[in-house]
């Protein structure tokens, strides 16, 4: 079917598809992840914004459960934005002067390297990246090359998308400008056509900011809420050493690249944009993934200098892909649910052991390690949490179900028992956008609390009683053994208390 198609488009065709097939076939297992839950129930609200992320994925994630909930037809979403990632990768060699081998090399890399293994493995907001900035990097080069100036009005489309999937590509932006200006790839910018993706990008965009001003701006309430207190800081000796962590073993292929940009005039402003993120994220200590879904353009220009380093050496180009391949197997089973839990636990703590570090040297947030990878953990006992909640409530009089309400501490526990439960339960919380959402008309009468903070719950209520704790393998140590307490006779009304449940973090 490919026959008489150019290795142009062929190679990043089959690349994507490989990518794509394989991410379906991996990535459904173990279970919902308490981001992709949250997700969903936003998703179902449909808004131009939500408390903690722009539209774009939450609206996905419901979209993708519209038949029911479906763990297959949410990781699709993600392995859809990995292998359009490649396609463009493999697209970004071609520009910069790379050929088949380029592409194929580049591809592998792209789809082994850790940290965007695991973008493509389950839906965030990171995801999107996976496409966009690659595709953003391509049509800027194309641009420096010649093409047609009112490209720039497709950049501002994607750009304006790009915004409402994650704020951080508008850093992205930022560094890719600066590095024209400090270039003679400048000329580019001299165009009233930039001007207008600008317009085009904001307009796209205002929505969701005009959202955020009508609540109060509570993304930077987060932001200023995680840095003192639930993210790990970090200096720049650290935060470079990790780029190299969440890289695996496949970190020289990006870095031959960044060197190749480096001394490569036309292509030097690429290398001076990643300089700039990284060094950007490193003023605003933002976490080691944020600036991530740069390392596609970097690869591929490491891809094509490998092609011209054995261009007299073809024989060796095969035995630097097998390497490629088996350097990311070593850490595949970290970001990609392939193993049984007990067989990762051991072989996750047999990694760190052989590379010499711990959980703690690339933990992002506060947090007591898990047995499992975060991301993992994170897939487990929602199941078991949800079940047990149901339990409680059918154990409630008829008349105390119809007034009763679940109260969770974080939007995973609330998002997973109101998406699981069958029937639906009524849950409210405090957290993000849950807090936003309020009380949805509960009296509050009888609650069912869900997590640690049922003690401080239990001082505005005449009776509690603890029902059942969670417990469940291999989840997040947080998590396990927290108290489901049932209340009873709220002695302030709902309404009047709710402010006092924010918690914005």
């Amino acid at each position: 079917m490919l026959q008489g198609i150019s290795d142009r488009v062929r190679i990043p065709l089959l690349a994507a598809t490989v990518a794509f097939i394989v991410h379906v076939v991996c990535n459904p297992h173990y279970g919902f992840h308490g981001d992709e839950l949250y997700f969903i129930v936003c998703g179902q609200h449909p808004a131009w914004n939500y408390v903690d992320q722009p539209p774009v994925a939450p609206l996905l994630a419901a979209a993708s459960q519209t038949f029911g909930p479906s763990l297959v037809l949410l990781r699709a979403v993600p392995a859809m934005f990995a292998g359009a990632g490649i396609y463009v990768t493999c697209l970004i060699v071609v520009e910069l002067g790379g050929a088949a081998y380029a592409q194929a090399l580049s591809a592998i890399v792209v789809f082994f390297l850790p940290v965007l293994t695991d973008f493509g493995m389950k839906l965030h907001t990171d995801m999107v990246g996976l496409w966009s900035w690659p595709l953003l990097t391509l049509w800027i080069v194309r641009l420096t090359k010649g093409a047609n100036c009112r490209l720039w009005i497709a950049i501002g489309l994607l750009m304006g998308v790009s915004m409402l999937s994650k704020y951080s590509v508008l850093f992205f932006a930022i560094a890719l400008v600066l590095g024209l200006l400090l270039t003679p790839e400048r000329r580019i910018l001299h165009s009233r056509w930039f001007v207008l993706s600008v317009l085009v990008a904001g307009i796209i965009a205002l929505p969701s900011f005009l959202w955020q001003v009508r609540y109060g701006y509570p993304m930077l309430e987060i932001l200023r809420a995680v840095q003192h207190g639930k993210n790990v800081m970090v200096g720049p000796v650290t935060y470079v050493g990790q780029q190299l962590w969440i890289s695996g073993l496949l970190a020289p292929f990006w870095i031959i690249g960044l060197v190749w940009l480096i001394r490569r005039a036309d292509f030097r402003f690429l290398a001076d944009a990643y300089a700039l993120l990284i060094a950007m994220m490193m003023v605003l200590h933002g976490k080691h993934y944020y600036p991530a879904d740069v390392y596609p353009y970097l690869i591929a220009a490491g891809g094509v200098q490998i092609e011209g380093w054995t261009r007299e050496l073809r024989w060796v180009r095969p035995a630097i892909a097998a390497v490629a391949i088996l350097l990311g197997l070593v850490f595949f089973p970290v970001v990609m649910p392939v193993l049984p839990e007990a067989w990762l636990a051991k072989y996750y703590t047999e990694l760190h052991s052989l590379l010499h570090t711990t959980s703690k040297t690339i933990e992002t947030e506060h947090r007591v390690p898990a047995e499992l990878p975060g991301d993992f953990a994170s897939m487990h006992g929602w199941t078991e949490l949800t079940a047990i909640v149901e339990r409680v409530y059918r154990e409630l009089p008829p008349e105390e179900q119809k007034q009763a309400v679940v109260l969770a501490q974080n939007y995973s526990e609330a998002a997973a028992i109101e998406f699981l439960s069958q029937p639906k339960l009524p849950v409210i919380s405090g957290h993000n956008q849950y807090f936003l959402w309020g009380p949805r008309g509960s009296s509050g009468e009888v609650l069912i609390c869900v997590g640690a903070n049922c003690g401080d719950v239990s001082e505005v209520f005449r009776t509690c009683s603890v029902k059942a704790t969670l417990q469940a393998p291999w989840m997040y140590p947080s998590e396990y053994d927290i108290p489901i307490t049932v209340c009873r006779g709220i002695q302030q009304p709902l309404a009047k208390l709710w402010p006092l449940t924010k918690f914005y973090n």
